[in-house]
């Protein structure tokens, strides 16, 4: 039986859906409207404090690359139904290779940060 590497997409996927579906909601009303009708100066710190935190860090990574993960693989498997003619490996680079290329600059920002 030939190895694959889709337990690991498929969990990617998972991870990243159920981030999206518990958290992404809380994540759009707070930064899209209590951050901008709040205290600007005071709200702006506690979001500057929070990125500062490893843990913080550690969180928006996540709020990043999961989410990348799973789109990209709604995007992977969404080519291969429509019959895109791109060979599978080839689909399979593209897609996840940009998410991976993207979670590392976003964990470079981070760290840097």
């Amino acid at each position: 039986m030939k190895r694959s590497n889709e337990p690991i997409a498929w969990s990617l996927f998972g991870a990243g859906g159920m981030l999206l579906a518990l958290i992404g909601p809380g994540l759009v009303f707070a930064t899209g409207f209590l951050l901008p009708f709040g205290e600007p100066v005071a709200t702006w710190h506690a979001v500057d404090k929070f990125i500062a935190h490893p843990l913080g860090k550690l969180f928006l990574l996540a709020v990043i690359a999961l989410p990348l993960y799973h789109t990209v693989h709604r995007l992977h498997h969404g080519l291969q139904e429509l019959h895109v003619p791109l060979p599978h490996r080839l689909a399979a680079l593209l897609c996840y290779g940009s998410a991976t290329v993207l979670t590392i600059a976003s964990a470079s920002w981070l760290l840097v940060r």
